[in-house]
């Protein structure tokens, strides 16, 4: 049986990506998660193509539960990477859209584990990590140039619904300090604004954040410079969070949030500038949601 299991699949990112697959193999589709009443009334919504399943990440043991499973994609983080060694110790395919490069490094540590297990872990699938760092690739192969520096600017719809997770995570990361490639010592979320234009939404100041696509294209890539920054429609959003981080207003929100309330479709769009080996610059975009 060729099984698909949604982690998260009741979130808003899950549950696009178990709707896609039900179109291609319907009725072997898992939307799990801890809520299975969440999971069921989904299930239900489907009519059938979507099956609910129980699934605590937190608890590595869970992945027993995945016997018949032939591929999970995670839609949410569990912190470490210890239910991603049991889903691959089990042989079954793993894809991951986290934006955490730190879960991602544990992740890519398990490479060994999946090719004694004939498994294959697939990530940075999202947005930031995901569809930017195949826009760097189609880039660079379209110009033929060598890349020494690269900024990429993510803009975020505020009136969106985003799913719980994804919130909580960018809240985590608010007042953070980080390592970027190019750049001695660590750079902070929210400062070193930088502007630019987005097509269809005019002039934004976007500013770094820790999103993984950054270290992973300087690795990937081999780019000098990478810094990934994000802003947010409107745009007084992310200038009211800069403020906020100067005063220090931003270490309150730190930590795991209440879980109750937002309910995004996700609008975001993208664009890179870069700098090839002849010091030309260039800019490519791209819309998601």
């Amino acid at each position: 049986m060729h099984n698909v299991v949604v982690i998260g699949g009741y979130g808003a990112v899950g549950r696009t990506v178990w709707t896609e697959l039900a179109d291609h193999v319907p009725g072997r589709v898992f939307a799990a998660g801890r809520n299975v009443k969440k999971a069921e009334t989904f299930s239900q919504e489907t009519g059938g193509p979507v099956w609910p399943l129980k699934l605590d990440i937190a608890n590595p043991s869970a992945a027993k539960a995945l016997e018949c499973a032939r591929m999970v994609v995670a839609c949410a983080e569990p912190g470490d990477a210890s239910f991603a060694r049991e889903v691959l110790e089990r042989g079954i395919h793993y894809v991951d859209i986290s934006a955490s490069y730190a879960y991602l490094q544990q992740v890519e540590r398990l490479d060994a584990l999946a090719r004694r297990r004939g498994a294959t872990a697939v990530l940075s699938v999202g947005l930031s990590p995901g569809l930017t760092n195949l826009l760097a690739r189609h880039c660079i192969d379209a110009l033929g140039d060598e890349l020494r520096k690269l900024d990429i600017f993510v803009l975020l719809g505020v009136g969106e619904a985003h799913g719980e997770a994804g919130v909580r995570w960018t809240i985590e990361n608010l007042d953070k300090r980080f390592e970027v490639p190019g750049v001695p010592g660590a750079v902070g979320s929210f400062e070193e604004p930088k502007k630019t234009v987005f097509p269809g939404y005019g002039a934004r100041t976007a500013y770094r954040f820790d999103f993984a696509d950054q270290h992973i294209l300087a690795r990937t890539l081999g780019v000098e410079k990478v810094a990934t920054r994000v802003c947010f429609d409107p745009a007084a959003a992310a200038h009211l969070l800069a403020l906020a981080k100067r005063a220090g207003a931003l270490r309150t929100l730190r930590g795991p949030r209440d879980r109750g309330g937002c309910r995004p479709r996700c609008r975001a769009t993208a664009h890179l500038t870069f700098v090839g080996a002849r010091g030309v610059p260039h800019r490519a975009a791209l819309r998601a949601g």
